[in-house]
């Protein structure tokens, strides 16, 4: 059981759907990514911020599976935005994690008020360069971020990770990511499980003999997104990749469309200013 490959910029392949560990405490997380990688997944996503990178590294290593098998995401936070702060957080991450080249290294949110992610996106383009990391990209950047970094970066962002479910659906923003040809992932692509009430979500799941989960992550997955759902359960984590032998009609994909409430969850890109620890 795996999810088919999705191509970024740099021509690296990336998982289309991927384990999450937002949240999941340190002392959790081997053992999550351990039934992770064992169920099928192949595409783990972790963060400075959420200080679990230790394990994660732990659970990749000493998997059994060739560690170019597995792509692991992890992010800057934002208190280590700048140049030289980019670069020696990017060697820190590097050696919680225990590995040589992290596939996808993100700036975790734009943090503007203190305009320090030109800088940033200069530090990691020096590591794309050193092939320490494969593919560079960006965390709920906004296209007025997006405008400013296009201007003075000599690389774009392969992909540009946004909060992303039925009932935040951005079309708005990811019509704009499609022109720049830069990749969407979403994160809390179920909405935290609220969109997974809805009575839309509920008849289509009826109608397909699936999960309403395994419909959201349906739905995102035909329009070309890239998901990363979070759950330490294993047989959560084992239907949330078996998405792959139904198909969502073109009026059920609309239906879904039609849920976007414009209603955001996590913090606006535009005045998010925590600096995360």
């Amino acid at each position: 059981m795996t999810a088919p490959m999705i191509t970024l910029r740099e021509g690296v392949g990336i998982p289309q759907v991927g384990f999450g560990v937002f949240q999941i405490p340190p002392e959790e997380v081997q053992v999550a990514t351990e039934n992770a990688l064992s169920i099928g997944y192949r595409h783990i996503d972790t963060a400075a911020a959420y200080n679990n990178e230790a394990g994660v590294g732990r659970a990749v290593r000493t998997s059994g599976i060739p560690r170019d098998d597995i792509f692991v995401t992890t992010k800057l936070r934002n208190r280590d935005q700048g140049y030289d702060s980019t670069l020696a957080a990017f060697e820190r991450s590097q050696e919680a994690l225990g590995l040589d080249v992290i596939d996808l290294y993100l700036i975790h949110w734009p943090y503007p008020r203190h305009g320090l992610y030109l800088d940033s996106w200069r530090a990691m383009e020096s590591l794309l360069a050193d092939g320490v990391v494969r593919a560079i990209g960006v965390s709920n950047f906004l296209p007025e971020h997006l405008n400013l970094l296009a201007a003075e970066a000599t690389i774009s962002p392969a992909l540009n990770q946004i909060e992303l479910h039925p009932s935040f659906a951005q079309r708005a923003l990811r019509e704009d990511l499609a022109s720049r040809g830069i990749a969407v992932q979403a994160y809390s692509p179920l909405g935290q499980g609220a969109d997974l009430d809805n009575q839309v979500v509920r008849g289509v799941a009826e109608a397909h003999g699936v999960t309403p989960a395994q419909v959201v992550l349906r739905w995102h997955t035909q329009q070309g997104t890239i998901v990363i759902p979070k759950s330490v359960s294993p047989e959560r984590m084992t239907s949330n990749l078996e998405i792959f032998d139904f198909t969502l009609s073109t009026e059920e994909l609309s239906a879904i469309d039609g849920l976007d409430t414009e209603t955001r969850i996590g913090g606006d890109p535009a005045t998010f200013d925590f600096p995360q620890g």
